[in-house]
């Protein structure tokens, strides 16, 4: 009998112990929160504002103690998205891992149109300008650094206050369909000139068409500079 009471006694006690040896919601949130706190104190130290919000979690959630801290990290690009996934981890004797969502505003400085701007224009200093914005809002990207623009042409019309992003703007043509232009034929130090005449428009670093003028042969050249294309030889 008392070996029985013996079993049963171990037995509760083995169950009670398996009952209570969980993670709990507020463990999980914690770890989350601890976690978005630092990423927001990383980003200040940097010049930005992150404000953020856990997803609410349930609290009937039963998963295994865990014998080592949660891991968490994002599973997609805060800066891309304003809801981003986050992963919260056990990698301890009993791993385990599931995912939370939140809600995280960056906001910083970001170029913006100064007023109405037209497709083809050449952007200068006076046509942009800096202001605050919730940075992760547009997955297109924003940009922050003038000196990137300059020069840079407007590809569709942006309304004054839009935030400018790498889709909206490209390099202007280096050479234009009939532009006369030089030609480099290069192989290692070796190199020589000719000239042609371009047959269409290009911008540097891209490709372009062009006609070798002495041999009035078309060859596809790559576009170095203003005027200038090299072909491997």
């Amino acid at each position: 009998m008392r070996t029985q009471l013996l079993v049963l006694t171990l037995f509760m006690s083995a169950l009670a112990s398996s009952v209570q040896a969980k993670t709990t919601a507020d463990e999980i949130h914690r770890a989350t929160t601890a976690f978005l706190d630092a990423f927001a104190a990383t980003q200040a130290e940097r010049g930005y504002q992150v404000a953020f919000e856990t997803g609410s979690i349930d609290n009937r959630i039963a998963l295994a103690a865990c014998s080592a801290a949660l891991a968490v990290e994002f599973t997609g690009d805060p800066w891309k998205s304003e809801r981003p996934s986050l992963q919260v981890a056990c990698t301890g004797e009993r791993p385990w891992r599931m995912y939370v969502t939140a809600t995280v505003s960056i906001s910083g400085p970001a170029l913006v149109a100064a007023r109405p701007l037209g497709r083809g224009e050449q952007i200068t200093r006076g046509m942009i300008k800096t202001r605050s914005v919730v940075v992760n809002a547009s997955r297109r990207g924003i940009i922050t650094d003038a000196s990137l623009v300059g020069g840079m042409v407007v590809r569709r019309p942006v309304n004054a206050g839009s935030v400018l992003t790498p889709d909206l703007l490209e390099a202007p043509d280096a050479v234009s369909r009939g532009d006369h232009v030089i030609i480099t034929a290069r192989n290692g130090s070796f190199s020589v000139r000719s000239r042609g005449k371009a047959l269409a428009n290009a911008s540097v670093g891209e490709q372009v068409m062009v006609e070798n003028l002495g041999s009035s042969r078309t060859v596809r050249a790559n576009v170095t500079a203003p005027g200038h294309v090299e072909v491997p030889m």
